[in-house]
Formats: C-alpha cells, sequence, structure tokens
C-alpha cells in the first residue's frame, strides 16, 4: 500500500466524510480487477481514525473527482435513499470529441452491464437513463486525427438524472461525443494522441460537485471537489 493517502479530505462531520479521489483508483474490491490491493475504501478509512467508512455511491476506476461516505450504516442508507429517488444532484465535468450543442438531455435508455464477464452474453435488464448537459467551452486544434485537418473538442459539464453503470460515457457516445480517454466507449486515436501528447492517457471524466438534504441535519449541502493536475494539463488546449 502506499505510504501517502491518495484521497484529500474535502469535508467532514459526525456523519459524513467527502473526499477527491484520483483516477485509477477504485473504491472497493471488484471482481474485474481481482489483483488490485488498494482501495479508496482503505485509504477513507485510514482517514476515518481506522473506523469503518460506508460508500455512498459509485465512481468509477478511471473517473476522478468528488466521493462520499457515510461513517454509520444509518447515515449511509438515508444518503442511499435519497440518490435512489433523484434527490442528489450531481455535477461532473467532461472533455469530449467535436462541438457539442450548448446544451440538452440525453434520454436513452441503457442496458444493465454485469460486472462478471460471464454473464454478459446473458439477456439484460434495460432502464431509463437521462443526463443533461451543458456546453462550456469549445477549441479546435491544428491537428489532423481522423482525416480532416483540425480536430474539434469540447469541455462540457454533465448531471445525471438516473445512476446507471457506465451511464455519462455511454451516453456521450450515443450522441457521438465520446469522452476522451475512454477506452471502451471513445475514440482510440483522439485518446492516443493525448496520451503521447500529455505522457499519460486518462479519462477525462471529473466528478465535480453534489449538492443534497443532509441526512442528519436537514441544511442543504453543496460539496465540490477542484480537477485534479493530470486533468488540468489536457484542458491546456483550450487556453487562447
Amino acid at each position: 500500500m502506499r505510504l501517502n493517502n491518495p484521497l484529500i479530505e474535502i469535508y467532514r462531520d459526525a456523519w459524513l466524510l467527502a473526499v477527491h479521489k484520483p483516477a485509477g483508483l477504485l473504491v472497493h474490491r471488484s471482481p474485474i480487477d481481482k489483483h488490485e490491493t488498494e482501495f479508496a475504501l482503505q485509504y477513507a478509512r485510514a482517514l476515518n481514525g481506522g473506523e469503518h467508512v460506508y460508500p455512498v455511491h459509485r465512481l468509477d476506476r478511471p473517473t476522478s473527482g468528488l466521493l462520499v461516505f457515510a461513517r454509520d450504516p444509518q447515515t449511509a442508507s438515508s444518503l442511499g435513499k435519497a440518490l435512489m429517488a433523484g434527490d442528489v444532484c450531481k455535477t461532473y465535468q467532461a472533455m469530449v470529441r467535436g462541438w457539442t450543442p450548448e446544451q440538452g438531455l440525453i434520454d436513452h435508455p441503457l442496458r444493465d452491464e454485469p460486472e462478471d464477464r460471464r454473464r454478459r452474453g446473458e439477456p439484460q435488464a434495460e432502464r431509463e437513463a437521462r443526463t443533461r448537459y451543458r456546453r462550456l467551452a469549445t477549441t479546435e486544434i491544428p491537428v489532423a486525427i481522423e482525416g480532416h485537418a483540425t480536430s474539434r473538442y469540447s469541455l462540457v459539464e454533465l448531471y445525471p438524472e438516473t445512476g446507471r453503470k457506465h451511464q455519462l460515457r455511454r451516453h456521450m457516445k450515443h450522441i457521438n461525443h465520446p469522452i476522451i480517454g475512454d477506452a471502451n466507449h471513445g475514440r482510440g486515436r483522439h485518446n492516443r494522441y493525448f496520451a503521447e501528447r500529455f505522457g499519460q492517457g486518462r479519462l477525462m471524466l471529473a466528478a465535480t460537485e453534489m449538492v443534497f438534504t443532509h441526512p442528519a441535519t436537514g441544511e442543504r449541502l453543496h460539496l465540490r471537489a477542484e480537477l485534479e493536475d493530470s486533468f488540468l494539463r489536457v484542458l491546456s488546449v483550450f487556453a487562447g
């Protein structure tokens, strides 16, 4: 295990612990990565004085940003129910291929994606899925990647209204604006270009904000996480 804790504490009270999770760190043990030994859950427990913490939402391994833990089972249950009811507002930032419309709603059902690869060929339930988005910036760089003399990109904010697995990545692919660095749903040529230009590849998706009613105090809580350096380096293509 790393000597230094990779999580950055953002908020703490008697019921909640919010942290920034770096890209590449699993939240908890997964059958997909059976040999992995480091998890955000362990590091959050260390921040909590060794006491158990309870993850209340998912954050994919390659996604960086805001991750909230409950410090007791009752708080975990209350916040989990609020998430299921759609009473938690989440905001993400993503860099995507092409110039998106200024704003929009992606209302596109998604089939379940079982973690067990042996079940991938079985029929899966299709569930409603909705994501709103807003374009923050655009850029055009003088690099030919897919046959055009230049390549266009957008920086967008994404607001998922449902919580399906890989929803944001799959929805952006659905509207032909895949997220840069997405190995499963993105465009390989663009991913390779940015990995080579900046010396490393990463998924350009970050959880930046959560707004919800505090399950214990009843107050409205607005949590924010800064973008990590590896994300900001790629965003330098928007400068000027």
